[in-house]
């Protein structure tokens, strides 16, 4: 499916993008949300690769690889969902310290 082969590429670049924009701050509160950030693109990017797995020639083997996928890349977007909701207000905080300093 091209949908989900497009899907695949876009969340990978994001999480390429979040890790790099992680490895570049300096901020602890700002890494812990780009964290979030870059594990929800990760997981979204096993999730889309578990849905990918069904359409294509189908095998009992493909078929349990395609639902660990889906469940450990729907664990990893709760979870990174949960630290990004977690360090938002806490960014946003640290922010307002640095951009008065």
């Amino acid at each position: 499916m091209p949908v989900l082969v497009f899907c695949i590429i876009v969340s990978f670049m994001l999480y390429l993008f979040y890790k790099t924009k992680y490895f570049r701050t300096n901020r602890p509160m700002e890494k812990g949300w780009l964290s979030g950030k870059s594990a929800m693109a990760l997981g979204s990017f096993v999730l889309f690769f578990g849905i990918n797995q069904f359409f294509l020639e189908l095998s009992t083997a493909r078929i349990i690889v395609g639902i660990l996928f889906v469940l450990f890349g729907s664990a990893s977007v709760f979870n990174g969902f949960r630290q990004y909701k977690h360090f938002l207000p806490l960014a946003v905080k640290e922010a307002e310290v640095y951009e008065t300093t």
